[in-house]
């Protein structure tokens, strides 16, 4: 079992420092709660700071850098109502990952309840049903063989037939298109990747198999850190509409506060602000109540619900505040103001580079 736990891992991407609290929140579930043996690689890009990097390398065995990969399907990507897919493409480079035999890709968004090591006995492409459509595997969980062969097919297979939903589960699902009919022993059971939102999937399944549960994922636009948490009672109350289950919330919430949010350094508030900032400030003998406002948003996560019609009128976007930015902007630039590069998304690109960072002493 020690030489299998060096040959393979769980891998899991971020895109940015929002995500990056996904991965460590995953990471410290499949370490502290699930006691994997395998390894832990995150895939990162340039769009994660060196500071989360080095919260990362406190817990992932390896970090992988690598280039983003755009769809650059606005129509499709419109009709599922998530603009921002676009660069979900970017999970490809697992495939790159060929110093390990076998591996399990988790999104960032996803949570491990129960030991899960039983899924590299499984064979490339095992994946569980989408909960929306049950012909399609949902992307968010799937066992891989690592192999720049396929990392080289899935890239020619995007520029040439694109993707029916505009990311990557869309694509793959075109790819592996077999995966519906060919070999059940690919079928993952749904307790492998049970979206979170009770009314999504059949309720009393969902109520009589909910022990058995060992992954969940939190599909959709919001994300367990934009529901609002107390850190008095040290409870976390979803969001109205989300439908979020409150009990996965909570375990995504207990792990965040206990391993991670200690780690935090508290002047991230003052050089990053949004959403990470509020998190590193967060003070359990405050009394305060984190969350529930767009305010906590980053900025690019406000950028996409501005497109997707999701403006907080009453809060950080209400008229007052944006008549402030339009007179600030128009006294010319203040020596303190940020600079914002480009659109941060490139070119489909085939290079990428790993490196293995020092880590620091673990927790």
């Amino acid at each position: 079992m020690a030489e299998r736990g060096e040959r393979e891992a769980f891998v899991t991407l971020a895109t940015n420092d929002t995500y990056a609290l996904g991965c460590l929140v995953l990471g410290n579930s499949l370490k502290q709660r699930a006691r994997t043996t395998r390894k832990l690689v995150v895939m990162v890009t340039q769009g994660v700071s060196q500071s989360m990097r080095n919260q990362l390398a406190r817990v992932f065995d390896m970090i992988y850098d690598v280039n983003l990969l755009d769809s650059r399907d606005s129509a499709n990507l419109q009709l599922l109502g998530r603009p921002d897919l676009s660069v979900t493409f970017t999970k490809f480079h697992c495939w790159r990952l060929t110093m390990f035999e076998k591996a399990v890709f988790l999104d960032a968004d996803t949570l491990v309840l129960q030991n899960v090591d039983e899924l590299f006995d499984r064979e490339e492409l095992s994946a569980a049903p989408d909960a929306g459509w049950p012909d399609c595997f949902n992307s968010g969980v799937f066992v891989f063989r690592p192999s720049e062969e396929t990392y080289n097919a899935l890239l020619q297979f995007a520029m040439a037939q694109g993707s029916f939903d505009g990311g990557d589960q869309g694509l793959l699902n075109m790819y592996f298109r077999d995966w519906a009919t060919k070999d059940i022993a690919r079928h993952l059971p749904f307790i492998y990747n049970v979206v979170s939102q009770a009314f999504y999937s059949y309720l009393p399944a969902f109520t009589q198999f909910k022990d058995s549960v060992k992954i969940v994922h939190f599909i959709g636009a919001t994300k367990p850190w934009h529901h609002p948490y107390n850190t008095t009672t040290k409870e976390v109350t979803p969001l109205p509409e989300t439908g979020h289950n409150k009990d996965y919330l909570q375990i995504w919430w207990d792990i965040f506060m206990t391993f991670i949010q200690p780690t935090l350094d508290p002047s991230l508030k003052e050089q990053m602000g949004g959403l990470i900032g509020e998190l590193a400030a967060l003070s359990l003998e405050s009394g305060a109540t984190y969350g529930g406002s767009q305010e906590h948003l980053s900025e690019q996560e406000r950028k996409l619900n501005w497109e997707r019609g999701q403006v907080d009128y009453l809060g950080a976007d209400k008229f007052e505040n944006i008549e402030k930015k339009l007179n600030k902007s128009m006294q010319g630039p203040a020596a303190s103001s940020k600079t914002y590069a480009a659109s941060p998304f490139k070119n489909i690109s085939v290079t990428s580079k790993a490196t293995e960072q020092k880590q620091p002493p673990k927790e």
